[in-house]
Order: C-alpha cells, then sequence, then structure tokens
C-alpha cells in the first residue's frame, strides 16, 4: 500500500497511516513552508508527488478537484497513444487541419499557418499539443483519440477515478466565454469586438467562480500523479511511447517561471502547463542531480494576482518538494 504523508490534511482516497516522527516532522515542515510562501500569491493550491521507485506520497489538498486547464491534454495524449499501440491510427498519418476550425488561445499554428492545405503528422499534433500546448493540436488530438469521452474512459480502465475530461478546447473557452458558439479563431475575434469588456477578462484571467464550480475537466492532484505514475512505469502505456510522451514533455516551451522557475539552471523538467481563469498548473517529472526522478502535479485555482505571482507558487512548490527529495 502506498503511504501518503500527511502533509496539512490526509487524502481521502487513501488511508491515513501512522508514521514515524521524523517522517511527520519533515511533513509538518513541508506543510508549513508551502503555507508560508504560497497563501499571498495564489487563492488555493494543491500537489502530489512521489520519488520514482519510492512509496512515499506528499500530498496537500491531494483529494481537492481543480480545473485541469491544459495539462488535460496529457490524459489526452495517452489515450491517443494507446490507440497508436493498437494500430487504429499511426503517427505518421497526415491530418489536414482547415483554416475555419483553428482554435484560439494558445493557436501557434494559426498565427504562423494562414493557406488553405495545411496537414500535420499525428506524431507533430501531440509534439504541438505537449510543446507549446497549441489548441488547434489539441483539438485534433482529440478528435483522434475518439473525444472527451474516451479520453476519461481510458483513465478509467487505468482505476483513475478522480479525473474527468468532458470537453475539447474550443468548447472548453466557448463554455468560459459565454460565447454561443465554438471558440475558433474567427469565431473569438468577432465575440470580443462586439463584447470588448470581455477583452481584460481574457488578458488577465481572473478568478472566476462558475468555471471552477464546473466539475468538468477537473482533476485531483493525486489522480494528476496517479497517471504521471503509470506514464513512467509504461502500465498506462508502452515503453516506445513513454519516451516519445515524455521526451515531447521535455521539450515543452510554456510555463519556465513554474516548476522550473526556481530549481538550479540546467534541471531535466519534463512537463505540461495550464492556465485559464484563476488558475496556473503544472506537472510533470523532475530530475535530481543524482540522476533520481519524481512525479510531481501542482495545481492553483481561486486567484486574483497577477499570472507571474502563480507561477511563482507553481515554483516554490516545486523547490520545496526537489530540495526534500534531494536531501532525503
Amino acid at each position: 500500500m502506498k503511504t501518503i504523508i500527511l502533509v496539512l490534511t490526509c487524502a481521502l482516497l487513501f488511508p491515513c497511516l501512522a508514521m514515524p516522527a521524523a517522517a511527520q516532522d519533515e511533513a509538518d515542515r513541508l506543510a508549513a513552508q508551502v503555507e508560508a510562501i504560497t497563501a499571498p500569491l495564489v487563492g488555493r493550491v494543491g500537489f502530489a508527488a512521489q520519488l520514482i521507485g519510492s512509496e512515499e506520497i506528499f500530498a496537500h489538498n491531494g483529494d481537492m478537484t481543480f480545473p485541469m486547464a491544459s495539462t488535460y491534454k496529457v490524459p489526452a495524449a495517452v489515450t491517443l497513444l494507446k490507440r497508436v499501440e493498437a494500430g487504429e491510427v499511426k503517427l505518421d498519418h497526415m491530418v489536414e487541419l482547415p483554416l475555419d476550425d483553428m482554435v484560439t488561445g494558445d493557436n501557434v499554428i494559426a498565427q504562423n499557418f494562414v493557406h488553405p492545405g495545411l496537414q500535420l503528422s499525428v506524431a507533430n499534433l501531440i509534439e504541438a499539443m505537449i510543446t507549446m500546448s497549441d489548441n488547434t493540436a489539441t483539438d485534433a488530438v482529440f478528435s483522434l483519440a475518439g473525444g472527451p469521452e474516451a479520453i476519461t474512459a481510458a483513465m478509467r480502465k487505468l482505476g483513475i477515478e478522480d479525473m474527468r475530461i468532458d470537453r475539447n478546447a474550443k468548447h472548453l473557452i466557448m463554455d468560459m466565454l459565454g460565447m454561443d458558439g465554438p471558440a475558433t479563431v474567427a469565431a473569438v475575434e468577432k465575440f470580443l469586438q462586439s463584447n470588448p469588456e470581455m477583452v481584460p477578462q481574457v488578458v488577465a484571467m481572473p478568478k472566476d467562480p462558475e468555471y471552477e464550480a464546473d466539475p468538468r475537466d477537473q482533476s485531483t492532484p493525486l489522480a494528476m500523479l496517479d497517471l504521471l505514475m503509470q506514464i513512467d512505469s509504461a502500465s498506462a502505456i508502452s515503453k516506445d511511447s513513454r519516451d516519445f510522451l515524455i521526451a515531447s514533455m521535455s521539450r515543452t516551451r510554456t510555463g519556465a517561471g513554474r516548476i522550473k522557475g526556481l530549481l538550479p539552471r540546467g534541471t531535466p523538467v519534463a512537463h505540461k502547463t495550464g492556465t485559464s481563469s484563476g488558475v496556473a498548473n503544472d506537472v510533470g517529472y523532475v530530475t535530481l542531480p543524482d540522476g533520481r526522478r519524481f512525479a510531481i502535479a501542482i495545481f492553483t485555482a481561486s486567484s486574483d494576482t497577477p499570472l507571474a505571482d502563480r507561477d511563482r507558487a507553481v515554483a516554490e512548490v516545486a523547490r520545496t518538494l526537489y530540495d526534500h527529495f534531494a536531501t532525503n
């Protein structure tokens, strides 16, 4: 049985076990450190972390649900890679991306390809979705994976219950903005021209109680950690798929100030970020100086603070766990 070390609250998913005094003292120290540092930076924070090869899990608000934002692209990639393994899809299969279906938000593809006829391979769609969080690539991956329901079903087959995926990017953004139709680039441009008061909301991304109260597309930190550990152990996907996905995560260009933000320069990190209203998330793997690695899922929400403060909170949590694992 995995041991959940008490950090403020015990996770409801697992029994809280009596811990040796030294371990409990360290858990209390981590709890106090995280609370003191993140309180002025974010509304609420939750994390779950595990040294690979160990059974101990450190968790704070590990059983609390948070909007995943773009971290939900990790389970989407897992689900599509399972289809690749089954021979239903090929990584070199070319997929057409129509101009009128380009999705707003993180839209590197839409910004750089303005002429019709664009095609990308399945492998490149996953790469763009993970490394640049491109929403056009994301919706193509969702479609190839079988849709949100198929992704959630894939998580249930892995035994992950406290994670649900309900909407692709264009429909998630549509609901967040209160639009009448899917959030394509053209539709959002038209919407913001007609609703200029929404522009500051889109730029600052303050907390949105209705968005956070919506149970769709949410996860607990423990559920995301479970997925990360299953990816790494090649139990969620094959070793080849694992290597492909973690390699993509190691090339992530977003969120330099989050998990990576306070780690020693050059620390290897493979991760996926997520950003939305009041939310700044980051999940992935960190390599310690001695070569050991740990998986970590950090979620934040309910924040009216600037995005830089939210990034800093994630960075502080990552550094706290890095120091703990590096010195123990």
